[in-house]
């Protein structure tokens, strides 16, 4: 047997309270109800791979994701982790549709162990491109006045770049007095505004609207309206001339290449939790192809996850925007290692292989 050769398999529910509630257009999160898979090889090397679904993408919840790693085990003991791709294939093709989290966690874990074996860093293993990103900092829903002092707290941590979630129940004019208020205290800060597919077109057009008339221009448009209304993303460029980026509607290579086809986009958000390691780089490379700009973000997940995908983007190179900030919003870390930050800029230069992360000696 390979010392590569799989020969444990241990997958638990990964709960981590946040500081406070997380707000997006479609609701708020408490907690970052995730998964934690653990593989070990033949010849001693762990990986870890985390899960965090986010059921407005496809409906995969914990229990979902648990649900499908755990169906792994009877096939996966004994298999060469080099294989990884192929073993994902398999994973994707024996479970269910909607297991992207699970799908991105089982690979993370595969490839974490197997660099770790060869004693490489996943920055390398993507590419070597670089070992730094520049993230944002989320201002999540809520009032003007909790939105401008999370914006002040944001530029006294020394982050640049914020990113505003809106839409929701309160009204395309209520967020356009919340970013007014941002854009006061933060006047020189690029404001990236995402609406987690919650807008439609018309509180899209009172939204465009509201902001010209205060002045104020977005860095980008992430996913203002719902991922099937590929044609009111295009008008939405078109209208207000700024840049608009795909996200909840980018979730495969087909689905890249229908945003490609339509002129939809001028970027591509990727997450490795939509449906794992091996199809964002396939995603790489549609957008590439097509001159798309490239974002990495990710769901509510621990600094395991996001050390993962900042790897991916700084070794693959050519991320303009990262949005890598949800370990912030944690109240407790059980993982150890990862990226190191200063203000809003991510280094993984000191990480020697995998993604660097282990469990805390503490963590249950």
């Amino acid at each position: 047997m390979s010392p590569t050769s799989i020969c444990a398999l241990e997958i638990s529910p990964l709960n981590i309270p946040l500081l406070e509630p997380f707000g997006i257009s479609g609701g708020s999160h408490v907690v970052a109800s995730n998964v934690l898979v653990r593989i070990e090889l033949k010849g001693g090397a762990v990986g870890l791979g985390e899960a965090a679904p986010l059921p407005p993408y496809n409906g995969e919840t914990q229990a979902d994701a648990v649900r499908a790693l755990q169906s792994a085990r009877e096939w996966l003991m004994g298999r060469d982790a080099a294989d990884w791709r192929q073993l994902g294939a398999e994973f994707r093709q024996r479970t269910v549709p909607g297991s992207g989290s699970a799908q991105c966690a089982l690979e993370t874990a595969l490839l974490d162990a197997f660099q770790r074996y060869e004693g490489r860093s996943l920055v390398q293993f993507f590419g070597g491109a670089g070992t730094a990103l520049e993230t944002d900092m989320t201002i999540t829903t809520g009032t003007p006045a909790e939105a401008a002092a999370a914006a002040r707290k944001i530029r006294q941590r020394g982050i640049r770049i914020i990113k505003v979630k809106i839409g929701g129940a309160s009204g395309p004019d209520h967020d356009v007095v919340r970013v007014a208020a941002i854009h006061e205290v933060a006047p020189d800060s690029p404001l990236i505004l995402d609406g987690n597919a919650g807008v439609s077109r018309a509180d899209a057009r009172v939204l465009v609207v509201g902001l010209k008339r205060n002045g104020i221009t977005p860095e980008l448009l992430e996913q203002w309206l719902p991922k099937s209304d590929l044609a009111g993303m295009k008008a939405l460029h078109e209208e207000s001339g700024w840049t608009v980026a795909a996200d909840e509607a980018v979730s495969t290579r087909a689905d890249a290449g229908l945003v490609v086809a339509t002129r939809a986009a001028q970027v591509i958000n990727i997450k490795l939790m939509k449906a794992g390691i091996a199809t964002a780089m396939e995603i790489v490379e549609v957008a590439r192809d097509a001159g798309l700009g490239l974002m990495i973000g990710g769901n509510v997940e621990s600094i395991l996850a996001m050390s993962t995908s900042a790897a991916f983007a700084a070794g693959t190179g050519g991320f303009r925007y990262a949005d890598l900030d949800t370990p912030w919003f944690l109240a407790e870390n059980p993982f150890i290692g990862g990226f190191v930050t200063t203000g809003g800029h991510l280094s993984l230069g000191h990480i020697a292989a995998g993604h660097g992360v282990g469990r805390a000696a503490s963590a249950p």
